[in-house]
This record gives C-alpha cells, structure tokens and sequence, in this order.
C-alpha cells in the first residue's frame, strides 16, 4: 500500500491541465496529450503484460519508477508541448509497465495462501491509499501553488516520484516466470463446457528460452481473454469502467471555466478524488453485489455525474453563487465517481477469479489496453465537443454515456470465486 500511495502522492495531478493552458495550450492540444499519454500505454499494454509474466515483475515495478520520475522532471524543465509530450509518452510507459504487474503478483501471492476472495477487499486498499495520497497531494498543491507556483508543485512531484522508486527497490526480489514446460496444462474442455470456448493448452515441447517463454504467455494470455467468455466479459466490463473514468482529466478545466480561482481548483477536484477514495474503500462491502446491483447502482452515477456536471456549469454566468454551484456540482460529480470506481474494482476482482490461465497480467493488460481505447475515445470526444459546446456540456454528455455500460453491466459482470 506504501508504494502504491506514494506513487500517486503527485501535487502535479491536481493542476498539469492548468499548467498546459497556462502555457498557452488549447483545450485541443491539450486532449492531443492526453491521447498521446493513453496511445503510448495502449501499444505497450499487452507486450508489458506479457513481460510481467515472464521476467522479474519487481524490476518493472522500478523502472516504472524510474520512468515516471523522468517524465515529471522533463515537465518541470522543458514546460513546452513537445517537453508535455514526452513527459506523457514517459508516463504512459510507466503506467503500462506495472498495470497488469501489481494486480497479478498480489492477486498470486493470495492463491497460494489460499485466500482469492480477500482480493477486492486488499486491491480496494490499495487504490485507497492511491486516492489517500491524491487527495494529499491535490490539497497540498494548493499552498505549493501559492508559495513557488508551477516549479514547486514539478519539483515536489518529481520527489515523491523518486521516492516511489526507491520503494520499489526495497521489494524482495520476485522469481521469474516458470517456462512453459515447467507449467501444468490448463484444464480440459470440459471444465469449460460453460464457457463459449476452452483456452487454448500451453505447448510443453516449445524451446525454453526468454523470448519463447515471452511468447507462449503473450499467446496465452491474448488467447484467453477473447476465447472464454467470462474473461472476455469481464476483459470488458473493466475496461469500460476504467476508460470511462479518462473524464477526471477535465475537472479542473470545468472549474476555471466556470470562474473559480486557480488555488480553489485543487479543493474542488479533491471532492472528487474522496468520492473515489469512499468507492476503494468500500470495495470489501460491496464485492458480492450481483450484476444487477451494480447495474442500478452505475446507472445512478450516470445521473449523478451528468447533474453535476450541468450544475457546476450553472456557475459560469452567476458569479454570486460560483462557490455555491461549484460545490454541489463537484460533490454529485464525486459522488458518481466514487461508484463507478468501487464498480471497477469489484469487476477487476471478478476477472481475475475468472482468469484461468498462466498468463494473468497479460489478461489484466488486455482489458488495460482495452480501457485505454476508450480513454482515447473519451479524449478524441472532448477535443471535438469543446469546439461547440461549453466544458460543463461536454462532461454532462460524457456521464450519460455511463448509462449504457449500467445496461451492459448484468451481463458481463463475471461470478465470484466462491460461486
């Protein structure tokens, strides 16, 4: 939980939109990067994955760190947009390198105890010590803001970055992968007679070195998450939650475009880093909540998210009550947040009790490259909307695009590990 809360313990989080306006960036240059960020961690998704199941996932785990550290610092030092670039295409790296990583090496390490149905309590520990440490950072941008502007706010990142780092390294080292012969074939077709089709047996008589072992887990893992239909279901569901939730990245916008001052922009977007926090939390509550629960609840964060959306956007031409409409506008938003959040975590444990094979992190990496489509979407979206329409409209739009997946949510939300 340490490393995963100081790896989000970023006081740039809450202000690097700003930063890129600031320094003379459109609303669509500004999407071009985010699309950039999400481009780099969908081509290095799955080949990440495939890596984390066959060499040490510790040593990605710090040159994830590493990455991101580098990324901060080019911001703070080349603030231009090829310098945002890089610093995304470096993010993006690092983000793909333990994506997949951390939840197969804890969800792994709970097999072996025998302990799968304690995942989604654990995983939704450490997403809110992520969301702890957001929270911390975004409110402590506010006084970095004021005392040393854009420089102290990079420079206190690219810190906490370092740090996250060095935390990775006091990780005892990781085994290897087992190679493919040393793996027990999975189970037969008939063990899978309800699925639409059995995954595909490892091969035991292929070659033993590093690039075989890559790809068989490559093959195995791709191969498993669109053949069977509970782990392609839930391949699915999780990405449209996760690539859903790219809307964070235009809080801040919402809120200087509405006319709330630059230092109060941190303590709004807070209120929606706590309602995620709240949803990490509760995680362990809700995690057997039927597909149908976790419908009707998505469904009223759709609402939720689209009514504050529209409320805070109400501020822009009542400048007495900006505070006021901001407020409740950013706490429905965060309210909406927060359930789609734990639904993403419930769904993320529900795939990985449904994940048969070897190849665990490649399986959680496809649905992370998948999230990342439609991060892409939701950003390619946002850069073409704000041309007609105001900030406050595009996001109500982009919430009531949770509606659906609500719809889709029965369905695809896979069983527990006890059914």
């Amino acid at each position: 939980m340490l490393f995963k809360g100081i790896g989000d313990l970023i006081p740039l989080y809450a202000l690097y939109s700003l930063l890129f306006a600031d320094h003379g960036l459109s609303t669509g240059q500004i999407s071009s990067l985010f699309a950039i960020w999400s481009t780099t961690a969908f081509l290095l998704e799955v080949p990440s994955g495939a890596w984390a199941d066959t060499v040490s996932r510790r040593a990605l785990l710090v040159l994830s760190g590493v990455l991101l550290t580098a990324g901060f610092a080019l911001w703070t030092l080349v603030p231009t947009y090829p310098g945002f670039a890089l610093g995304f295409v470096l993010w993006g790296a690092a983000g793909a390198l333990v994506s997949g990583t951390f939840e197969a090496l804890l969800y792994d390490d709970l097999a072996a105890r025998g302990e799968q149905s304690a995942y989604a309590r654990i995983l939704g520990y450490t997403r809110a010590a992520s969301e702890t440490a957001i929270v911390v950072g975004i409110v402590a941008a506010t006084p970095l803001y004021l005392w040393g502007g854009y420089a102290l706010i990079g420079w206190s990142s690219v810190g906490f970055a370092a740090l996250h780092t060095a935390i990775a390294l006091s990780f005892p080292s990781a085994p290897k992968a087992v190679s493919a012969a040393d793996i027990d074939e999975l189970e037969d077709a008939e063990s899978l007679a309800d699925e639409a089709d059995p995954v595909v047996p490892l091969d035991r008589d292929q070659p033993e070195g590093p690039f075989a072992r890559y790809l068989t887990m490559l093959k195995t893992g791709v191969g498993e998450s669109f053949r069977v239909r509970a782990v392609r279901n839930g391949v699915l569901l999780g990405a449209l939650l996760f690539g859903i939730t790219a809307f964070d990245e235009y809080f801040a916008l919402l809120a200087e475009s509405v006319g709330v001052s630059t230092a109060i922009v941190p303590l709004l977007v807070g209120l929606t880093v706590l309602g995620s926090l709240g949803g990490s939390l509760l995680a362990g509550r809700t995690e057997a909540m039927s597909g149908r629960t976790m419908a009707i609840a998505v469904g009223l964060g759709g609402v939720l998210f689209l009514g504050g959306a529209l409320l805070a956007g109400l501020a822009e031409h009542r400048p007495y009550a900006v505070y006021v409409l901001t407020g409740l506008g950013f706490t429905a938003i965060g309210l909406s947040y927060g359930i789609v959040y734990n639904a993403g975590v419930v769904a993320g444990a529900r795939l990985q009790d449904a994940i048969e094979g070897p190849a665990r992190a490649t399986v959680t990496s496809v649905s992370g490259l998948l999230g990342e489509v439609v991060a892409l979407a939701v950003f390619a979206f946002a850069a073409l909307a704000t041309a007609w329409w105001s900030m406050s409209t595009m996001l109500a739009l982009l919430g009531a695009t949770i509606l659906p997946i609500a719809l889709l949510t029965p369905s695809w939300l896979p069983r527990r590990h006890s059914d």
